[in-house]
């Protein structure tokens, strides 16, 4: 899954950073899932977070990758601009 986030609070590179890893913290241990931050390193209020499920059931990964999204969606620090999940 990849995901558009823009980081509403932010006036730095370190602030979105601070942002950024507080939420992927919180994404690795509630959904025990890869996450890291794929683009757009050197723009202060934008991020793009890839994140990677691995099951061996395509419908159980569909729905942890759907949680994320919600849990990214009702975060207060970033927006949710949109989000792609890719099943292999």
């Amino acid at each position: 899954m990849c995901c558009e986030l823009l980081i509403g609070g932010s006036r730095s590179l370190k602030e979105k950073k601070r942002v950024i890893r507080g939420l992927m913290a919180r994404t690795r241990n509630r959904f025990n899932v890869a996450v890291a931050e794929v683009d757009h390193q050197d723009i202060w209020n934008r991020a793009q977070i890839g994140i990677v499920c691995v099951s061996n059931d395509a419908g159980h990964a569909h729905s942890m990758l759907e949680a994320v999204a919600r849990m990214f969606d009702s975060s207060p620090d970033v927006v949710l601009c949109s989000y792609e999940i890719e099943i292999l």
